[in-house]
């Protein structure tokens, strides 16, 4: 069972949890990460979402999930690439770059702070060091071959963003 703290939509720390799965009270949201990883090449780790997972299978994205109760953004973002990827990056390489307030995207409540990180990283990617099996591959992939993805339709919608946010930080 995962469970998420809820905040205000100030971002306010409330007293209330939530247990993912269930429906999201109105007027409440929790903290989503996207976690970008670059390497001295400029290009960015992608990973491809295994068959089995309930939204979006087999379409590539960053790495990324719920924080859990007691997580702050960082904590979070960490934990969710060690076990999407099997990756321990070091806290210091990485930066926030935005957080958006995410509502109702295209009739999907997400009521979520979205918190978009970016981190180097030097080093092969090693899926049998992840501790879930989210993810079915990785691959280091430029700008113009994520455009592409992107293009294609192979590439999770709701990283637009990446052109304008991510790639020209």
């Amino acid at each position: 069972m995962e469970l998420w703290d809820l905040y205000t939509k100030d971002r306010v720390l409330t007293d209330k949890k939530h247990i993912r799965g269930n429906e999201l009270p109105n007027n409440y949201y929790h903290i989503c990460v996207h976690v970008w990883i670059k390497n001295s090449e400029g290009k960015y780790l992608i990973s491809q979402r295994a068959a089995n997972r309930p939204s979006f299978p087999l379409m590539w994205e960053c790495v990324g999930g719920s924080v859990l109760s007691g997580e702050d953004s960082l904590q979070g973002a960490l934990r969710e690439v060690k076990e999407e990827v099997g990756i321990d990056l070091d806290a210091n390489s990485g930066k926030l770059l935005f957080s958006q307030l995410r509502d109702i995207i295209d009739g999907k409540k997400f009521n979520d702070f979205m918190d978009v990180w970016l981190f180097e990283y030097e080093g092969e990617i090693d899926l049998s060091k992840a501790t879930t099996n989210e993810v079915a591959c990785t691959k280091w992939l430029s700008r113009q071959e994520i455009q592409k993805l992107f293009d294609d339709g192979k590439l999770v919608s709701t990283l637009k963003y990446f052109f304008d946010k991510v790639d020209k930080s």
